[in-house]
């Protein structure tokens, strides 16, 4: 298991809709303990699979000192008024724009014995689990923003040193 690179945004993996994972095997355990491991590092609350180049259907989150995983999951349910914050992406580092997520939001997936696991969250939880399920659905959340607000990104975007070093 190891800490992987995280692809920055422009790369194609991340507009690219991630497929099922299928059968798991010794590949699909070695991901999941990739992405536990990438998620652990301090300041991160989610890692969704295409983000450390593998386009299939899972993700990690990190949130109040609770890590888990969701292989082929499904956000099944939100609920509320959205709320917009300032969002962030380990795609798009250093940057963050305001961005309208549901407050409260339920996930199901499953977990490498094959069980089925839900997953219910309510603020930081929430907002990862919609997160990660746009990015394995190849959405980056730049691409939700208001039209003035995603000018003003991209901008930032194109002027940043990450974007610049490609």
């Amino acid at each position: 298991m190891a800490v992987r690179d995280i692809r920055l945004f422009g790369d194609p993996v991340l507009r690219t809709v991630a497929e099922p994972v299928g059968p798991v095997d010794a590949g699909v355990e070695a991901l999941v303990g990739d992405l536990l491991d990438t998620v652990a590092v301090p300041g991160r609350a989610g890692v969704a699979a295409n983000q450390i180049g593998v386009a299939v259907r899972a993700f990690s989150y990190n949130v109040d000192d609770t890590i888990g995983y969701l292989l082929d999951p499904e956000l099944v349910e939100v609920r509320g008024e959205p709320v917009t914050f300032d969002e962030g992406c380990l795609s798009v580092p250093g940057l963050s724009f305001p961005t309208a997520r549901y407050p409260w939001a339920r996930s199901v997936g499953r977990l490498l014995d094959g069980s089925t696991v839900e997953v219910v969250g309510e603020g930081v939880l929430a907002e990862a689990l919609q997160h990660e399920q746009d990015h394995l659905d190849g959405t980056v959340y730049l691409q939700r923003l208001e039209p003035d607000v995603r000018r003003e990104a991209m901008a930032a975007v194109r002027r940043s040193s990450w974007f610049l070093a490609r």
